[in-house]
């Protein structure tokens, strides 16, 4: 009996074996089974293997002591992480990868592993569960009183306390684009979270003082962080939503790091004005924003942030840079640069208030 199915790959094969042209069915159970690599990678923060495999190669059997953890759990989940590109494998022998072993270690610098705590949060998955939802609403379809935008929400908590380090390497690049002098100046920073943006900004000038903007709970962190940087006799904090608070003017810089993405064009120009009235003449605003280029389809990571926006807020996006320039424009700034900072996925937009 002749089979009706169409001639197609088998699916164990790599994508890079079809031509162009022809269906390939791989990509679909790797995009619906991508979650298991997320869980993967966080398993093994947990064991802290990438800390053990930095310092010297390993069995599954050796491994499993250190990690006090089944040999047979270990060499599965090695051999998931060694697909990922996080390890290496030979003759049987588990090693971190470069990669890994400066960005996952606990013993490295540069450690960003506590992100995982945070973007593999219950509740940033819990935005994804009814996609096709959110698309029909053209935003979350949680409530105001349950979503990631409501006062006081303890995630944000848990943000400022896993992502600092990973903002760390972020604060370094963008005080390098802002070029910071010496000189007395004021700055406010914007949704502060972990404070690490206004606290590497101090640390770069000395005679600059920080305000820093956020819920209570939240500044509690951003004021141990600044205590442990040695600024914390020139860092102020204002409590609240910074769309409600006074926080005063004769800034001369405004920090909005990771903040304009959650809210629509209209509510960023609100408060753009605000911003732009605190600031002095000729004083700037700098945004840090996953900004997709015009198509909105690359860079993949800042593109794809929109689809976390749609999930996740009523109404943010991930901004092409005419789009924040327009914003800019709109509410009194006089010129807007966009800035790389490599190797950051995230880019720098710095605007400038008219002078008098």
């Amino acid at each position: 009996m002749a089979s009706n199915l169409p001639n197609i790959p088998i699916a164990h094969q790599a994508p890079a074996s079809a031509s162009a042209d022809q269906p390939f069915p791989a990509r679909f159970f790797q995009c619906m089974t991508a979650f298991q690599k997320g869980a993967a990678l966080k398993g093994a923060l947990e064991l802290d293997l990438f800390t053990i495999l930095s310092e010297a190669s390993h069995t599954p059997e050796s491994l499993a002591l250190r990690a006090q953890a089944s040999a047979r759990g270990v060499r599965i989940l090695c051999d998931s992480l060694t697909i990922e590109g996080f390890l290496s494998k030979e003759n049987g022998r588990y090693s971190a990868t470069p990669d890994a072993a400066m960005f996952l270690s606990r013993k490295s610098p540069a450690y960003i592993g506590s992100a995982a705590f945070f973007l593999g949060h219950p509740m940033l998955a819990e935005n994804f569960r009814d996609l096709a939802g959110c698309v029909r609403n053209g935003g979350s379809i949680n409530d105001g009183s349950s979503g990631a935008l409501s006062p006081d929400n303890p995630i944000w908590v848990e943000f400022a306390r896993h992502m600092a380090p990973v903002a760390a390497m972020d604060a370094e690049l963008l005080s390098r684009a802002l070029q910071i002098s010496d000189c007395e100046s004021k700055v406010l920073d914007i949704a502060a979270g972990h404070g690490m943006y206004g606290i590497t900004v101090a640390r770069h000038n000395p005679r600059a003082s920080i305000v820093a903007v956020d819920w209570k709970n939240v500044l509690e962190v951003a004021r141990e962080n600044a205590e442990k940087a040695g600024i914390i006799d020139r860092y102020c904090t204002v409590e609240g939503s910074a769309f409600e608070v006074e926080f005063g003017e004769g800034y001369d810089l405004v920090l909005l790091t990771n903040f304009l993405h959650h809210f629509s064009p209209e509510a960023n120009q609100a408060l753009l004005h605000k911003i732009c009235r605190a600031l002095k003449p000729g004083g700037r605003a700098v945004a840090l924003e996953f900004v997709p280029n015009e198509d909105r389809i690359t860079p993949p990571i800042p593109a794809s942030f929109a689809l976390t926006m749609l999930a996740a807020t009523p109404d943010g996006d991930a901004y092409t840079f005419s789009e924040l320039e327009r914003m800019f424009r709109n509410t009194g700034f006089r010129s807007t640069e966009l800035h790389e900072i490599p190797p950051s996925m995230h880019r720098v937009v710095i605007a400038t208030k008219w002078s008098n």
